[in-house]
C-alpha cells in the first residue's frame, strides 16, 4: 500500500460534533476531502446546512444532524440514526464545546452547565459511539482539546486589550479531556478503538485586537496564530489509518505555544 493511501478515508463513516464553529468548519472540510460519509452534529442546524451548502460548492457532501449534548437521549437518538444508515461508524471526532461561563466570577451554574454539556456530555457521547465501534472490533475517536488544558492562562498576551482569559471552566474540562483521552485509549484499546486528542492554539480573527494578535504571535515559536487549515492535516491523521499504531496521545498544534 502507497503511504498516502493510509490517509484516505473512503468508504469511512465520520462523525463531528459541533462542526460550525471556527475550527470545527476545517474539521469538516478535512474529513469529506479524505472521503468519509461526513455527519455533522450540534444544536444549530441551520448552521450546519449554511455550512452544507457552502462545502456543495466545493463537491463535497456532509449530513447535517440535530444533537444536544447534553441530552442522552439525543445522543443515542443520533447514534441510532446514523447505524440505521451505514454499515459502521468507522470516526468520532468530539469537537463540540458550550462556552457559558464568561469570567472567574460569573454565576456558578453556568459553571454547572459547562461542566454538563463539555465533560458529563463528552461521556455520553463518547460510550454511545465508543460501544459502537468495540462492537464492531474498529475505529478513532479524536478529541478536539485545547492548549488551554495543557498549561495555565498568560495574562500578559491580553495587555491592551479588554480580552481576558479568566475562563475557569474551559481550562478546567479541557485539562480533563486529555485525561479522559487516556482512559478511554485503555478501555476500549482491548477492541482495536483508538483514542486521541489534538490541542490546538489559538485561532486568528478579524475581531482581535492588533495588541493581542501581536502579544500571541510573539508567544510562538512560528509567530503567528492558527488559520483556516493547520488542523486539517492533523485531523485526518489520526481519523485514518495513518495513526493505527497512535493511541492515547495528546498533540498541540499551536504553532509552538506550549514549547515555550
Amino acid at each position: 500500500m502507497n503511504v498516502l493511501e493510509l490517509f484516505s478515508l473512503d468508504g469511512k463513516t465520520a462523525v463531528i460534533t459541533g462542526g460550525a464553529g471556527l475550527y470545527g468548519r476545517q474539521i469538516v472540510r478535512a474529513l469529506a476531502q479524505a472521503g468519509a460519509h461526513t455527519y455533522v452534529a450540534s444544536r444549530n442546524v441551520a448552521a450546519l446546512e449554511t455550512l452544507a451548502e457552502t462545502l456543495a460548492g466545493e463537491g463535497l457532501t456532509i449530513h447535517p444532524r440535530q444533537l444536544d449534548q447534553g441530552d442522552e437521549a439525543s445522543v443515542l437518538t443520533l447514534r441510532d440514526h446514523i447505524r440505521s444508515e451505514r454499515p459502521t461508524v468507522d470516526v468520532l471526532v468530539n469537537n463540540a464545546v458550550l462556552r457559558p461561563v464568561k469570567g472567574y466570577d460569573d454565576d456558578a451554574a453556568n459553571f454547572d452547565l459547562s461542566m454538563h454539556v463539555n465533560a458529563t456530555g463528552l461521556f455520553m457521547i463518547t460510550r454511545a459511539f465508543g460501544d459502537v465501534m468495540a462492537e464492531q472490533g474498529s475505529g478513532s475517536i479524536v478529541n478536539i482539546g485545547s492548549t488551554k488544558g495543557m498549561i495555565g492562562p498568560d495574562p500578559t498576551i491580553y495587555r491592551g486589550t479588554d480580552m481576558t482569559g479568566w475562563h475557569p471552566d474551559y481550562f478546567f474540562h479541557k485539562g480533563g479531556m486529555i485525561n479522559f483521552t487516556r482512559f478511554i485509549a485503555s478501555y476500549y484499546g482491548g477492541r482495536n478503538v483508538r483514542c486521541n486528542c489534538l490541542s490546538p492554539g489559538g485561532f486568528q480573527e478579524e475581531s482581535h485586537p492588533e495588541a493581542f494578535v501581536r502579544q500571541y504571535n510573539d508567544r510562538t515559536c512560528l509567530g503567528r496564530m492558527a488559520n483556516s487549515t493547520d488542523l486539517m492535516g492533523t485531523v485526518v491523521f489520526l481519523a485514518s489509518d495513518a495513526s493505527a499504531y497512535l493511541t492515547g496521545a495528546n498533540i498541540p498544534v499551536d504553532g509552538g505555544y506550549t514549547v515555550k
